[in-house]
Protein backbone atom coordinates (compact mmCIF):
# COMPACT_ATOMS: atom_id res chain seq x y z
CA UNK A 1 0.00 0.00 0.00
CA UNK A 2 2.83 2.38 0.88
CA UNK A 3 4.65 1.70 -2.38
CA UNK A 4 1.43 2.20 -4.33
CA UNK A 5 0.75 5.57 -2.67
CA UNK A 6 4.35 6.63 -3.25
CA UNK A 7 4.15 5.70 -6.93
CA UNK A 8 0.89 7.59 -7.41
CA UNK A 9 2.17 10.69 -5.65
CA UNK A 10 5.42 10.50 -7.60
CA UNK A 11 3.52 10.59 -10.89
CA UNK A 12 1.28 13.41 -9.66
CA UNK A 13 4.17 15.60 -8.54
CA UNK A 14 6.44 14.85 -11.50
CA UNK A 15 8.89 12.82 -9.47
CA UNK A 16 11.73 11.43 -11.60
CA UNK A 17 12.19 7.71 -11.85
CA UNK A 18 15.75 7.85 -10.55
CA UNK A 19 15.06 9.99 -7.49
CA UNK A 20 15.10 8.44 -4.04
CA UNK A 21 11.82 8.34 -2.21
CA UNK A 22 11.97 9.17 1.48
CA UNK A 23 10.22 6.43 3.45
CA UNK A 24 7.25 7.58 5.52
CA UNK A 25 7.99 8.27 9.17
CA UNK A 26 6.72 6.08 11.96
CA UNK A 27 4.08 8.70 12.80
CA UNK A 28 2.01 7.70 9.76
CA UNK A 29 2.36 3.93 10.08
CA UNK A 30 -0.81 2.14 11.12
CA UNK A 31 -0.13 -0.20 14.04
CA UNK A 32 -3.69 -1.26 14.96
CA UNK A 33 -7.35 -0.67 14.21
CA UNK A 34 -7.49 2.03 16.90
CA UNK A 35 -4.46 3.69 15.35
CA UNK A 36 -6.20 3.43 11.97
CA UNK A 37 -9.22 5.28 13.40
CA UNK A 38 -7.10 7.95 15.08
CA UNK A 39 -5.26 8.72 11.85
CA UNK A 40 -8.57 9.24 10.05
CA UNK A 41 -8.85 12.80 11.26
CA UNK A 42 -11.68 14.73 12.91
CA UNK A 43 -14.41 13.32 10.64
CA UNK A 44 -13.95 9.93 12.30
CA UNK A 45 -15.71 11.31 15.39
CA UNK A 46 -19.16 11.82 13.79
CA UNK A 47 -18.70 8.56 11.87
CA UNK A 48 -18.05 6.74 15.14
CA UNK A 49 -21.13 8.33 16.71
CA UNK A 50 -23.26 7.29 13.72
CA UNK A 51 -21.97 3.74 13.96
CA UNK A 52 -22.94 3.50 17.64
CA UNK A 53 -26.39 4.94 16.95
CA UNK A 54 -26.95 2.54 14.06
CA UNK A 55 -25.81 -0.43 16.15
CA UNK A 56 -28.16 0.52 18.99
CA UNK A 57 -31.13 0.90 16.60
CA UNK A 58 -30.44 -2.42 14.86
CA UNK A 59 -30.16 -4.34 18.12
CA UNK A 60 -33.31 -2.69 19.52
CA UNK A 61 -35.36 -3.38 16.38
CA UNK A 62 -34.18 -6.99 16.12
CA UNK A 63 -35.23 -7.61 19.72
CA UNK A 64 -38.56 -5.79 19.36
CA UNK A 65 -39.54 -7.41 16.06
CA UNK A 66 -39.23 -10.99 17.21
CA UNK A 67 -42.30 -12.89 16.08
CA UNK A 68 -43.20 -14.06 19.58
CA UNK A 69 -43.47 -10.42 20.64
CA UNK A 70 -45.51 -9.22 17.66
CA UNK A 71 -47.73 -12.32 17.26
CA UNK A 72 -47.36 -14.32 20.50
CA UNK A 73 -47.86 -18.07 20.11
CA UNK A 74 -51.19 -19.22 21.51
CA UNK A 75 -52.69 -15.73 21.49
CA UNK A 76 -55.33 -16.47 18.85
CA UNK A 77 -56.41 -19.67 20.62
CA UNK A 78 -56.76 -17.79 23.90
CA UNK A 79 -58.70 -14.99 22.22
CA UNK A 80 -61.12 -17.45 20.61
CA UNK A 81 -61.75 -19.01 24.01
CA UNK A 82 -62.53 -15.59 25.49
CA UNK A 83 -64.78 -14.70 22.56
CA UNK A 84 -66.77 -17.89 23.14
CA UNK A 85 -67.12 -17.25 26.88
CA UNK A 86 -70.68 -15.93 26.43
CA UNK A 87 -70.10 -12.28 27.31
CA UNK A 88 -72.28 -10.06 25.13
CA UNK A 89 -69.98 -7.06 25.23
CA UNK A 90 -66.83 -9.23 24.90
CA UNK A 91 -65.28 -7.46 27.88
CA UNK A 92 -63.19 -10.49 28.74
CA UNK A 93 -61.78 -10.64 25.22
CA UNK A 94 -60.88 -6.94 25.31
CA UNK A 95 -59.23 -7.37 28.71
CA UNK A 96 -57.33 -10.40 27.38
CA UNK A 97 -55.97 -8.31 24.49
CA UNK A 98 -55.09 -5.44 26.82
CA UNK A 99 -53.13 -7.74 29.12
CA UNK A 100 -51.30 -9.27 26.17
CA UNK A 101 -50.22 -5.88 24.80
CA UNK A 102 -48.78 -7.22 21.52
CA UNK A 103 -49.40 -5.41 18.20
CA UNK A 104 -51.85 -8.07 16.99
CA UNK A 105 -53.70 -7.83 20.32
CA UNK A 106 -54.01 -4.06 20.04
CA UNK A 107 -55.35 -4.33 16.48
CA UNK A 108 -57.96 -6.97 17.30
CA UNK A 109 -59.00 -5.19 20.50
CA UNK A 110 -59.95 -2.15 18.43
CA UNK A 111 -62.26 -4.32 16.33
CA UNK A 112 -63.72 -6.27 19.26
CA UNK A 113 -64.88 -3.04 20.91
CA UNK A 114 -66.98 -2.28 17.80
CA UNK A 115 -68.36 -5.75 17.03
CA UNK A 116 -71.90 -4.52 17.68
CA UNK A 117 -71.49 -1.90 14.93
CA UNK A 118 -71.74 -2.46 11.15
CA UNK A 119 -68.85 -4.22 9.50
CA UNK A 120 -67.65 -0.96 7.91
CA UNK A 121 -67.14 0.54 11.38
CA UNK A 122 -65.30 -2.57 12.59
CA UNK A 123 -62.98 -2.54 9.58
CA UNK A 124 -62.31 1.20 9.96
CA UNK A 125 -61.24 0.84 13.60
CA UNK A 126 -59.08 -2.19 12.80
CA UNK A 127 -57.44 -0.29 9.94
CA UNK A 128 -56.72 2.73 12.16
CA UNK A 129 -55.24 0.50 14.87
CA UNK A 130 -53.15 -1.30 12.25
CA UNK A 131 -51.70 1.97 10.99
CA UNK A 132 -50.74 2.97 14.53
CA UNK A 133 -49.04 -0.38 15.11
CA UNK A 134 -47.27 -0.07 11.76
CA UNK A 135 -45.74 3.22 12.90
CA UNK A 136 -44.55 1.53 16.09
CA UNK A 137 -43.04 -1.37 14.17
CA UNK A 138 -41.11 1.01 11.92
CA UNK A 139 -39.86 3.11 14.82
CA UNK A 140 -36.27 4.36 14.39
CA UNK A 141 -36.01 2.99 10.83
CA UNK A 142 -35.84 6.51 9.43
CA UNK A 143 -32.78 7.05 11.62
CA UNK A 144 -31.10 4.05 9.98
CA UNK A 145 -31.84 5.42 6.52
CA UNK A 146 -30.36 8.79 7.50
CA UNK A 147 -27.17 7.16 8.78
CA UNK A 148 -26.84 5.11 5.59
CA UNK A 149 -27.26 8.30 3.52
CA UNK A 150 -24.93 10.67 5.37
CA UNK A 151 -22.08 8.27 6.22
CA UNK A 152 -20.59 8.27 2.69
CA UNK A 153 -21.02 12.04 2.55
CA UNK A 154 -19.10 12.47 5.79
CA UNK A 155 -16.44 10.15 4.46
CA UNK A 156 -16.22 12.25 1.31
CA UNK A 157 -15.93 15.39 3.42
CA UNK A 158 -13.08 13.80 5.34
CA UNK A 159 -11.43 12.97 2.04
CA UNK A 160 -11.64 16.61 0.97
CA UNK A 161 -10.15 17.75 4.28
CA UNK A 162 -7.33 15.23 3.90
CA UNK A 163 -6.50 16.32 0.37
CA UNK A 164 -6.57 19.98 1.43
CA UNK A 165 -4.09 19.17 4.19
CA UNK A 166 -1.89 17.20 1.79
CA UNK A 167 -1.67 19.96 -0.81
CA UNK A 168 -1.35 22.59 1.89
CA UNK A 169 1.76 20.74 3.05
CA UNK A 170 3.17 20.98 -0.46
CA UNK A 171 2.32 24.68 -0.69
CA UNK A 172 3.93 25.56 2.64
CA UNK A 173 7.03 23.38 2.28
CA UNK A 174 8.59 23.63 -1.22
CA UNK A 175 10.95 20.77 -0.38
CA UNK A 176 7.91 18.44 -0.30
CA UNK A 177 7.85 18.40 -4.12
CA UNK A 178 10.17 15.38 -4.09
CA UNK A 179 9.26 13.80 -0.76
CA UNK A 180 5.94 12.03 -0.55
CA UNK A 181 6.45 11.33 3.17
CA UNK A 182 5.52 14.92 4.00
CA UNK A 183 2.09 14.36 2.41
CA UNK A 184 1.46 10.97 4.01
CA UNK A 185 -0.71 12.21 6.88
CA UNK A 186 -3.15 13.98 4.59
CA UNK A 187 -3.34 11.00 2.25
CA UNK A 188 -4.03 8.65 5.17
CA UNK A 189 -6.81 10.89 6.40
CA UNK A 190 -8.31 11.14 2.92
CA UNK A 191 -8.35 7.39 2.32
CA UNK A 192 -9.38 6.31 5.82
CA UNK A 193 -12.47 8.53 6.09
CA UNK A 194 -13.74 7.44 2.68
CA UNK A 195 -13.33 3.78 3.60
CA UNK A 196 -14.90 4.32 7.02
CA UNK A 197 -17.96 6.04 5.55
CA UNK A 198 -18.56 3.18 3.11
CA UNK A 199 -17.85 0.50 5.71
CA UNK A 200 -20.53 2.09 7.89
CA UNK A 201 -23.12 2.84 5.19
CA UNK A 202 -23.18 -0.53 3.41
CA UNK A 203 -24.11 -2.79 6.37
CA UNK A 204 -26.52 -0.18 7.76
CA UNK A 205 -28.34 -0.05 4.42
CA UNK A 206 -28.49 -3.86 4.27
CA UNK A 207 -29.89 -4.00 7.82
CA UNK A 208 -32.45 -1.31 6.97
CA UNK A 209 -33.88 -3.32 4.09
CA UNK A 210 -33.70 -6.57 6.06
CA UNK A 211 -35.68 -5.05 8.96
CA UNK A 212 -38.16 -3.50 6.52
CA UNK A 213 -38.72 -6.90 4.89
CA UNK A 214 -39.22 -8.47 8.31
CA UNK A 215 -41.85 -5.85 9.16
CA UNK A 216 -43.62 -6.50 5.86
CA UNK A 217 -43.81 -10.22 6.64
CA UNK A 218 -45.21 -9.55 10.11
CA UNK A 219 -47.78 -7.11 8.74
CA UNK A 220 -48.86 -9.66 6.14
CA UNK A 221 -49.33 -12.33 8.83
CA UNK A 222 -51.29 -9.94 11.07
CA UNK A 223 -53.49 -9.00 8.13
CA UNK A 224 -54.32 -12.65 7.50
CA UNK A 225 -55.19 -13.22 11.16
CA UNK A 226 -57.36 -10.11 11.22
CA UNK A 227 -59.30 -11.15 8.12
CA UNK A 228 -59.91 -14.61 9.60
CA UNK A 229 -61.07 -13.02 12.86
CA UNK A 230 -63.55 -10.75 11.06
CA UNK A 231 -64.93 -13.62 9.00
CA UNK A 232 -65.42 -15.74 12.13
CA UNK A 233 -66.99 -13.12 14.40
CA UNK A 234 -68.68 -10.56 12.14
CA UNK A 235 -71.71 -12.19 10.48
CA UNK A 236 -71.91 -9.61 7.68
CA UNK A 237 -68.41 -10.50 6.54
CA UNK A 238 -69.51 -13.99 5.46
CA UNK A 239 -72.56 -12.80 3.47
CA UNK A 240 -72.19 -11.85 -0.19
CA UNK A 241 -72.20 -8.14 -1.01
CA UNK A 242 -75.45 -6.72 -2.29
CA UNK A 243 -75.67 -5.33 -5.78
CA UNK A 244 -74.94 -1.64 -5.81
CA UNK A 245 -77.95 0.73 -6.09
CA UNK A 246 -76.67 2.02 -9.40
CA UNK A 247 -76.85 -1.44 -10.99
CA UNK A 248 -80.26 -2.08 -9.43
CA UNK A 249 -81.68 1.09 -10.99
CA UNK A 250 -80.20 0.18 -14.37
CA UNK A 251 -81.83 -3.25 -14.29
CA UNK A 252 -85.16 -1.65 -13.36
CA UNK A 253 -84.91 0.75 -16.31
CA UNK A 254 -84.22 -2.12 -18.72
CA UNK A 255 -87.25 -4.01 -17.39
CA UNK A 256 -89.45 -0.91 -17.84
CA UNK A 257 -88.31 -0.56 -21.47
CA UNK A 258 -89.10 -4.22 -22.15
CA UNK A 259 -92.59 -3.86 -20.61
CA UNK A 260 -93.31 -0.74 -22.68
CA UNK A 261 -92.17 -2.47 -25.89
CA UNK A 262 -94.39 -5.44 -25.15
CA UNK A 263 -97.40 -3.24 -24.42
CA UNK A 264 -97.00 -1.39 -27.70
Amino acid sequence: MKSFVSAVLGSMLGQGAGEDVVPPPDSVEVQSVWDFILKGGPMMIPLAICSLVALAVIVERVMSLRRNRVIPPGFMDGLKAEMNSGSKDHARAVDFCRRNGSPIANILAAGIRKLAKPIEVVEKHIQDAGEREMVRLRKYLRLLSVVAAIAPLMGLLGTIFGMIRAFQTVAIAPEAMGKTALMAKGIYEAMITTAAGLILAIPVLVCYHWISAKIDRLVFDMDQLTVEFIEDHVPEAATPHRVSPRLDSADASEQAVEVAATAS
